[in-house]
């Protein structure tokens, strides 16, 4: 009785609270859009010193992406009329310094900036605080802690692993020889890639690529790239709270628990194992070291290791950027190769040589193909695996001709817009592995090929993906010959990793005994 009383004396006030509501609704929508206008504000005079496209007033450049596989070459096309750098604007508030030349691109690589915080925000509910966006002290200290894992005596006993996971493969593709029908090469690389990183760094045989069905971990990274893509493209699913709320928020936290689970299970068989060993040295004694073995016990000059959220996001990191990347490399070289029959000829022969009678490749054979080790690099132009990537500037930052940059600025480096530059490379789509002779990259800009990165920053792994790119591309080119499929060409498109919207097709014939 005491309640219905309250609730009816309540009920004249119902009105008066939604109108307080109402009110405080509009005042936080003003406060978001002043900050947001006064952010605009800030970028037109920031970015005023170079010209840009002509863009919508509302939308900005985010309509002039097609997402039809000339998104890429309208970057190249737009940097003919702007040269060094230009301004793109994602919706009327973001806008990034897109760069496209080496002069230009040496001055923020030869830094430690962080990633920015627009793009790389939307991976670290999947790959945590790892190297790819840590930044500051951590990003110093992790680094430091994972340098190891990539010496040489480590990445040398992963050679046999490569080879045996490249060999898998090439079995599995013995159905498609002789049939002069084409395959799409992206979803066998990249089971390839994925069982040779669980092979190589954590010394884990998952025979993903045998077991039925598609694997559970290739779909949520596939998905994954996708929607953090759309996500960047969707400027209301910049807010963290509507794309929560949004199936595509449902849809991206079930594939990041996949994921996850997938780490946490790979961590927690490891563990068991070193429950008995607890120094490198011992173990090493026993074994070949890998990538979690020195992850779980690398220690700082205080004796401290990683915690358990640490090692997760690093293990998370390299799985993706180990398998994900490599993936979209090697597909694009073998379809480069396709395409140039001469090329992929020179280096068969040179491969035969190098190998000597042999079906597997070894550390030594490595040096042996520096033909082979030209086109995989001039494939790696063409195609960067990863097309971009992106810097906060924590101070002002002043190019080579005198523009600036106040910190807070967003940059962008089109890798693709650099390796296809026409002021820095001749005939910049044409196929020449020659461009990679020692003669001709010492007259070059080193900041002209950075498939990689480079400075501080680059690539943590890169020795380790060069080497699984010469073993697959050697083994490959040993067992098949590949024939480009006319029809079926890829429409590249930049997700997280270098991509095709139509898959990335070939036809394979096997190589006779005595080739």
């Amino acid at each position: 009785m005491e309640f219905t009383d309250i609730f009816v004396k309540l009920q004249p006030c119902w009105p008066r609270m939604h109108h307080l509501f109402a009110l405080l609704c509009l005042v936080a929508v003003v406060y978001k859009m002043t900050i947001l206008f006064a952010k605009q504000r800030d970028a037109i005079r920031n970015f005023a010193a170079f010209p840009s496209p002509p863009s919508h007033w509302l939308f900005g450049h985010v309509f002039e992406f097609k997402q039809d596989g000339t998104d890429l070459d309208t970057l190249v096309k737009w940097a003919e009329h702007y040269p060094y750098a230009f301004p793109l604007w994602f919706g009327p508030f973001v806008c990034i310094l897109n760069i496209h030349h080496p002069d230009y691109v040496k001055t923020i690589l030869a830094t430690a900036e962080p990633k920015d915080d627009l793009a790389y925000r939307f991976i670290e509910s999947w790959i945590g605080d790892g190297l790819l966006v840590s930044k500051g002290q951590k990003w110093f200290r992790h680094r430091r802690l994972l340098t190891p894992g990539f010496h040489y005596d480590v990445l040398k006993a992963y050679i046999k692993p490569m080879s045996d996971s490249t060999k898998t493969m090439l079995d599995k593709w013995e159905s498609y020889a002789n049939t002069d029908k084409s395959f799409e090469l992206f979803e066998h690389v990249s089971l390839m890639t994925l069982d040779s990183i669980l092979k190589c760094a954590f010394s884990h045989n998952s025979n993903c690529q045998t077991e039925g069905g598609t694997n559970a971990y290739i779909k949520a990274v596939y998905e994954l790239s996708n929607l953090i893509n759309l996500r960047f493209r969707t400027f209301p699913y910049h807010s963290d709270l509507i794309f929560y709320l949004s199936p595509h928020g449902y849809r991206h936290r079930k594939a990041c628990s996949v994921t996850h689970s997938h780490t946490r299970e790979v961590i927690r068989k490891r563990k068991e194992a070193l429950k008995e060993e607890k120094e490198l040295d011992r173990i090493q004694a026993k074994r070949n070291l890998d990538f979690l073995d020195i992850l779980l016990l690398a220690r700082d000059e205080n004796q401290q290791g990683l915690s358990d959220e640490d090692i997760r996001a690093e293990v998370d990191t390299f799985m993706f950027e180990g398998h994900d990347t490599t993936a979209s490399g090697l597909s694009f070289i073998l379809y480069s190769l396709a395409c140039h029959p001469e090329h992929q000829k020179m280096c068969r022969e040179e491969i035969m040589q190098a190998l000597e009678g042999k079906d597997t490749m070894e550390w030594e054979d490595l040096s042996k193909i520096p033909y082979t080790t030209m086109c995989i690099k001039e494939s790696l132009r063409l195609y960067p695996p990863v097309p971009g990537m992106n810097r906060k500037t924590t101070k002002p930052i002043t190019f080579f001709d005198g523009r600036t940059l106040p910190a807070g600025s967003f940059v962008g480096t089109s890798v693709y817009g650099i390796h296809r530059n026409a002021a820095v490379w001749e005939n910049p789509d044409v196929f020449d592995p020659l461009r990679f002779l020692p003669e001709n990259t010492s007259r070059r800009s080193p900041h002209a090929f950075v498939p990689f990165s480079a400075g501080p920053r680059n690539c943590i792994g890169q020795n380790f993906a060069m080497n699984e790119l010469k073993v697959a591309t050697a083994l490959t080119l040993k067992k098949y010959e590949l024939i480009e499929d006319p029809t079926c060409k890829p429409k590249i498109i930049p997700r997280l990793v270098l991509r095709s919207l139509n898959g990335i097709h070939i036809k394979i014939r096997s190589v006779e005994p005595n080739m």
